[in-house]
């Protein structure tokens, strides 16, 4: 029977999610568990590859069980993982799906705070700017759905078939304040540190060190940047997963606690 779990990690402390030999990692921890708590050595697929320290609000892997369990095995794993990892769903699917090949879109949020919040280290990157032109940072953001080969922000485009990434989405938001920064982008794929690049490059236009036109201009001719510096990992969060067959909603939703949304309330007991 095939399984598709529903889970979210902080990836602070871990090397990715893949798993590889001598650095712990997210799905090595988790295989280690499932095969602990189903007493059988379980094999799991990720819905992707997250990088070094880098979190999921949303991720899916599936694994493949021939015996059902008689137990709650979502409570049972949730006592054996460590706290920076948590499975919310256990779901059986009909047919062999597969977890990383049959998502049609997933979508990514970057969080910056610009000054320094011992309560944000690991859970927003920290980049203490000021002045930053926000709005050509966001207009720089808008242009990204008009291009679909994104060859110039990618470390590695020689390592795939093709660099053609169906971008649906991309948007920047900055809260009332001014000092917090979210931008938020979904597509069918992802190329190795695309986001953590655009980042960087959205950065550079705050900062007047790059141009709108020069920004697009790398995507018009596929000229990788002469400097890349992506953006700091800790920001990036894998945030929705959606298949033709599953689309569930976020568990946890970090956009909350790190802009302070002034609609959440308190009553005294």
């Amino acid at each position: 029977m095939r399984y598709f779990v529903h889970i979210g990690y902080n990836g602070l402390q871990y090397n990715g999610w893949q798993k590889q030999p001598g650095v712990l990692n997210v799905q090595g921890v988790l295989e280690k568990y499932l095969s602990q708590a189903l007493k059988t050595e379980v094999f799991i697929n990720g819905c992707g590859r997250t990088d070094a320290h880098v979190h999921a609000s949303q991720f899916f892997f599936h694994m493949d069980i021939e015996q059902e369990w008689d137990f709650d095995l979502k409570f049972r794993l949730n006592k054996l993982l460590p706290l920076n990892i948590a499975v919310f769903d256990i779901i059986p699917m009909k047919g062999l799906p597969h977890a990383r090949f049959d998502a049609v879109q997933r979508s990514y949020d970057y969080f910056i705070h610009t000054y320094k919040d011992p309560f944000l280290n690991g859970l927003s990157s920290f980049y203490l700017l000021d002045h930053l032109d926000f709005d050509k940072m966001k207009q720089a953001a808008a242009v990204l759905p008009k291009y679909k080969d994104y060859r110039a922000f990618c470390t590695s485009p020689d390592k795939y078939e093709h660099t053609i990434c169906n971008v649906m989405s991309a948007s920047l938001a900055v809260d009332t304040n001014g000092d917090k920064l979210r931008f938020q982008i979904s597509s069918n794929r992802f190329l190795s540190k695309m986001i953590r690049i655009i980042m960087g490059q959205l950065l550079k236009i705050g900062r007047g060190v790059l141009s709108v036109d020069e920004f697009e201009n790398y995507l018009i001719t596929n000229t990788t940047p002469e400097l890349i510096t992506p953006a700091h990992p800790q920001g990036l969060y894998l945030s929705k997963v959606t298949y033709p067959y599953l689309n569930l909603p976020p568990r946890v939703e970090f956009s909350s606690i790190l802009q302070k949304q002034t609609d959440v309330t308190w009553r005294t007991l």
